[in-house]
């Protein structure tokens, strides 16, 4: 018989039980897929503190031994990926998969890490520009920790979310303390016993990794709110919902604060674009994984000439995606992450419904698996237009002229990535320069996201940047240096 999972804490180098231990359950079966530890307030203190004693160390670790460090890690997380992909299938009801690619991107983010680690420097600035400067050498400006990280993640990418905060962390010698999502925890323990391993292995006579460098510590929201207002954490960065994220900030006072939060992120398609591949596009990028990704594609707006062509085309694309066990490599959509979160995207659809949107596909449920839905005629103060579904709903609009999608697009509080399909170059740079979100993609649905690349919002959708190199400065601060010449 299988050894039923228990997801201890990983606090101040050491596997730790707790009094509170909970149920995760199955998005898809509702059965227990594991147990995890819950840090109880003097527990989660603990942490906070062995963090800050952990810094000295960190940042003294030379730049060689954080690379090799991060390269062991890479290594482990590829040799554990079949546990890995089975936390994320059991714990988080992601598709096989998609559970697959995610590792991969997880090898690679922490892989850029370790490469990151060796060039990550800073620059010399002449100050001879002016009389006084001449009495001074060219400043010195480089790149130094804040101090320790605390690292809150969300269920939907249990493994590489963490591995963007964890990675650039460790790069620049920080500590991190992460707090798991309390739906999915078991790829976050499973990394922090691949930390332990690298450590030990890349342990020599003149550098050792402190443990505490890296803590995955379960806990309630209250315990956590202690953490975020604790000053010995130099660094908030959190990936979650927008309500959740604005109210950390204003509890992390003298905090340096990162946010990736939600989006209702849209799609233009303009009447020269390449229908059939816009819409494959959009149908992947709307229901992947049920829609679970700050970045999935809710709003759709197409020119109106080819509107009924492409509206076609993208119920055939729906059509071929594989709905229900996550576990069947042929599944492209599986559940959502529980029952709350099926009555709640439901109940969305039905107010469109209410008000005169009409279900083109889907709308139907099965447990909490909701089938791919496209709505048209949505009102554009619908919540599944003007808030972030996090659910298998997209929204189709039609529009006139590029500067009416452009508007239309404008025309939230969020703005994360937008995707615009089209082959005019004139058009590509009005996007780019009139579209008011962090990133827009030609050619491509803004669900996709190159790890390397800066990533993150504006408006409501967030606070700085993540993407390997991005972090490392977020949770840095400059430091310069000027000699007088004598």
């Amino acid at each position: 018989m299988k050894r039923e999972r228990r997801h201890r804490l990983w606090l101040d180098g050491a596997w730790r039980g707790s009094e509170q231990v909970r149920e995760i359950l199955s998005p898809y079966t509702g059965k227990r897929a594991a147990l995890a530890d819950e840090a109880s307030p003097e527990q989660t203190g603990r942490a906070v503190a062995a963090a800050a004693e952990a810094f000295p160390k960190t940042r003294a670790l030379s730049r060689h031994a954080r690379s090799r460090l991060l390269s062991a890690m890479a290594g482990g997380i590829e040799s554990r990926r079949k546990e890995f992909v089975e936390l994320m299938v059991r714990e988080a009801g992601k598709p096989a998969t998609l559970a697959d690619a995610e590792v991969s991107r997880a090898v690679t983010t922490f892989t850029g890490a370790a490469e990151e680690a060796k060039r990550f420097g800073g620059e010399v600035v002449p100050v001879d520009t002016d009389p006084a400067g001449r009495a001074f050498e060219p400043a010195l400006s480089f790149w130094v920790p804040r101090g320790p990280v605390l690292a809150i993640t969300p269920f939907n990418f249990p493994l590489n979310l963490v591995a963007h905060k964890v990675a650039p962390a460790l790069a620049v010698g920080a500590p991190v303390l992460v707090k798991p999502a309390p739906q999915a925890p078991g790829p976050a323990a499973l990394l922090a016993a691949v930390f332990a391993e690298a450590a030990a292995a890349t342990a020599d006579s003149r550098e050792a990794v402190p443990l505490a460098a890296l803590q995955v510590v379960s806990c309630p929201n209250g315990a956590a709110g202690a953490a975020v207002a604790d000053r010995r954490l130099a660094t908030l960065s959190f990936t979650g919902s927008a309500a959740v994220g604005w109210m950390l900030q204003g509890r992390a006072v003298g905090k340096k604060v990162c946010l990736e939060l939600g989006g209702n992120a849209a799609v233009v398609v303009h009447s020269d674009a390449d229908l059939a591949r816009a819409a494959a596009r959009c149908a992947a990028g709307a229901f992947a994984y049920a829609g679970q990704i700050c970045i999935s594609v809710q709003r759709i707006f197409v020119q109106r000439s080819v509107a009924a062509k492409f509206r076609k085309l993208l119920l055939a694309e729906t059509a071929k995606l594989g709905v229900g066990d996550p576990g069947d490599p042929k599944t492209v959509v599986g559940p959502l992450i529980d029952a709350a979160a099926a009555d709640r995207v439901l109940s969305w659809i039905a107010e469109a419904r209410g008000h005169g949107a009409k279900v083109l596909c889907g709308g139907t449920r099965r447990g909490n698996v909701i089938a791919p839905t496209v709505l048209a005629g949505a009102r554009p103060d619908a919540r599944v237009t003007c808030e972030e579904v996090f659910g298998p709903v997209a929204a189709l609009y039609e529009y006139r002229d590029f500067e009416e999608a452009v508007s239309r697009v404008n025309a939230s509080r969020y703005g994360l990535q937008a995707g615009v399909f089209t082959d005019s170059h004139r058009l590509v740079q009005r996007a780019a320069a009139g579209l008011e979100v962090g990133a827009v993609l030609v050619n491509e649905v803004p669900s996709y996201r190159a790890d390397p690349m800066p990533y993150g919002g504006v408006k409501d959708s967030g606070l700085g940047r993540e993407g390997v190199r991005y972090a490392m400065e977020e949770y840095c601060e400059r430091r310069t240096v000027l000699t007088w010449r004598g």
